[in-house]
């Protein structure tokens, strides 16, 4: 079997039009790679094909649309997700498991050499303070979006062991960066609008790395022989603390630095309560247990085995990588509505 990848080898990405796949595909096509994206017949793919990706109309939950899309593809990045994270744990499962399985098996009909599978760092059991390595139990916190994403991984690992299936994990810590409307611009909009909290002392480590640090990891595990088989945690470990976070996202983008505190175990219990009334409302909570934990508790993420087995390293500090989300946020969002309130004034005086 040839390996590692040739420049102009095919490779087909799945959740082709989310935040990831905007920094990986052009880098793959840097690399020289064909690609394939896999988009929902919903989506807008008019950066896809401007950029001569192939697009295929398809979903990860309908097995019979991934043939086409996998017919002599070299390699598979599946990163395909809900993003809709506030949703019944059927929607997840659906998705995050039976995609996940639909497209590992189609991968093997293929012939293709090597798929990467995009886990997330919230499928560990939380630990405490303790450094989580690959081996790690998964056992998250019980909400549908990390309990489905671990039994998506737990899933991956058995097909590699049982069908063997040419495949490696990557596990990253939450990503920010341009283009990032989920992480970034959410806090960036409640610190402008003076809504931003620091949970407990807010000298906890966070959980976050910039989005070019994920493309590099994925790169690697796609590329690099030993990663076959392999499981990779993907983070930057030179750490900011909650504090030191919001309050340089805060000076990137005109926002107020918060000052109140509020303790997390009383935050956690009022999250608990808003996710019990979403369940009967059928809307989205106003706070999670999950932003909570990851806000206001420290469960570090060790890189030892990818800068061992990979050579891989974080390059983008995360105070750097505030500044170029800070510089995206000013020109797209707060420029867009600038130019938005321009426009119609004038029609209104």
């Amino acid at each position: 079997m040839r390996f590692p990848l040739q420049a102009e080898d095919r490779v087909l990405v799945t959740g082709a039009t989310g935040f990831l796949a905007g920094h990986l595909i052009p880098a793959l096509q840097q690399r020289g790679h064909a690609v394939r994206a896999l988009v929902l017949p919903s989506e807008d793919a008019t950066w896809l094909r401007e950029r001569g990706v192939a697009v295929y109309p398809g979903d990860v939950r309908q097995p019979e649309t991934l043939t086409e899309p996998m017919r002599d593809v070299d390699a598979v990045v599946h990163m395909a997700a809900l993003m809709a994270t506030w949703a019944p744990m059927q929607v997840h499962h659906a998705v995050h498991v039976t995609g996940t399985e639909n497209v590992c098996r189609a991968a093997l009909a293929a012939g293709v050499r090597r798929l990467v599978h995009l886990s997330s760092a919230i499928t560990y059991t939380p630990s405490g303070g303790m450094a989580i390595e690959e081996d790690f139990p998964q056992e998250p916190l019980h909400e549908p979006h990390a309990v489905t994403k671990a039994e998506g991984d737990k899933l991956v690992q058995r097909m590699i062991a049982r069908d063997e299936l040419p495949a490696a994990i990557v596990r990253p810590e939450a990503m920010f960066g341009p283009n990032d409307r989920i992480n970034f611009r959410r806090l960036a909009d409640r610190l402008r609008a003076g809504k931003g909290i620091v949970i407990g002392s807010g000298s906890n480590a966070v959980p976050f790395v910039y989005v070019d640090d994920v493309v590099r990891g994925l790169l690697l595990a796609l590329e690099h022989p030993h990663a076959l088989g392999q499981a990779y945690n993907i983070t930057n470990d030179q750490r900011m603390t909650a504090e030191e976070f919001l309050r340089a996202i805060a000076d990137e983008v005109g926002g107020k630095v918060p000052r109140i505190h509020v303790p997390y175990r009383a935050l956690y219990g009022a999250a608990t309560v808003a996710e019990w009334i979403a369940t009967l409302t059928k809307r989205e909570p106003l706070v999670t247990r999950h932003g909570v934990q990851m806000f206001g508790s420290h469960n570090p993420l060790s890189i030892d085995k990818a800068r061992r087995e990979l050579g891989y390293e974080p390059e983008v500090a995360l105070r750097d990588g505030i500044r170029l989300a800070g510089n995206w946020y000013r020109e797209n969002v707060l420029g867009a509505t600038a130019e938005s309130a321009a426009a119609v004034s004038p029609a209104t005086a």
